[in-house]
């Protein structure tokens, strides 16, 4: 065994993958084992035809052979059919705009409270932030279905927010929530806050204090300290908040279909369709990878803008 173990330290010396390569290697294996192959799966199928077949789509390789030649080709076949389809048909385009605007909707709703969280968190004395950060990730150790089902009660016609609004008089009757693009938002909003107090809490809690305190002695007011000192060092937080909220957001599912109901249209839910409901991979493949363009791309424009004026500076 142990001659085994040093003749595989003896390649990977060689290869250079000991000590540091080895840490390095295996988040990189990781992502290629789950997320480049199964890409490239799904790729591959966007490029093929639909078929009633198991799996249900034509191969992409096929061996054609010429006995009279007795010669044997290999030919590929790309079909852009289905991406043509994405463009040519309106409920595809819409439902993108739809969910990219459900997701900005919810950013920005978890910006303006998280911050607030965050910022308040940072600032209480070392012993409560523990106890304070417990509490934020607290609904993560409850099933994310029954903290949705749980909304359900709470925004329906005769629930809590609908019976405490006719008690304090604000309208004459039950006020239906729930089945709206708002049941949609606060749903998703609250789901997803979290992962907007963390990074949030993170950059404002590294923040060192003298600047303010500096800023203080030159005759700054707390707000105008707060614009110009504390929300400009926290722009990584925000950028790292919203990213981590918008691109799921994007895709979401099940948020939209319990709270928002049938006629909410977002882009998940177009794609369970043609995968489950109408087994139409190919389509399903391509409107996956339209979604992801859609979400890497823009993050790498802005990372080639942020190194940009890195090197700027």
């Amino acid at each position: 065994m142990r001659g085994a173990v040093s003749a595989l330290a003896a390649v990977l010396g060689r290869l250079g993958l000991w000590g540091r390569g080895v840490v390095v290697a295996v988040p990189y294996l990781w992502l290629m084992l789950f997320f480049l192959v199964p890409f490239l799966i799904v790729f591959g199928i966007s490029f093929s035809e639909s078929v009633i077949a198991q799996p249900p789509y034509a191969p992409l390789v096929e061996w054609l052979t010429d006995e009279d030649a007795g010669t044997t080709k290999l030919q590929l076949l790309l079909n852009l059919t289905n991406y043509l389809r994405l463009t040519g048909d309106d409920l595809y385009i819409l439902a993108y705009l739809n969910s990219v605007k459900i997701a900005l909707v919810t950013t920005l709703l978890c910006l303006f409270i998280g911050y607030p969280m965050a910022y308040a968190i940072a600032k209480a004395p070392p012993a409560r932030r523990g106890p304070l950060m417990m509490l934020v990730i607290l609904p993560f150790w409850t099933s994310f279905l029954i903290r949705i089902y749980a909304w359900i009660g709470i925004l329906k016609g005769n629930g809590v927010v609908s019976n405490l609004l006719e008690w304090a008089g604000i309208t004459s009757g039950p006020v239906e929530i729930l089945y709206s693009d708002w049941a949609v938002y606060i749903g998703m909003s609250y789901c997803y806050l979290p992962f907007m107090v963390l990074p949030l809490y993170s950059t404002l809690e590294k923040m060192d204090p003298t600047l303010l305190e500096a800023a203080a002695d030159l005759g700054c007011r707390p707000f105008k300290a707060f614009l110009t000192v504390t929300l400009p060092l926290s722009i990584p937080g925000i950028v790292a908040g919203s990213l981590l909220v918008f691109i799921p957001s994007v895709g979401e599912f099940v948020t939209p279909e319990l709270l928002g109901g049938p006629d909410t249209l977002m882009i998940g839910r177009v794609l369970w369709n043609e995968f489950f409901a109408n087994r139409d991979w190919p389509v399903a493949s391509a409107v996956a990878i339209a979604l992801l363009l859609v979400l890497v791309v823009p993050i790498m424009i802005f990372q080639y803008v942020q190194a940009r004026e890195a090197e700027e500076r």
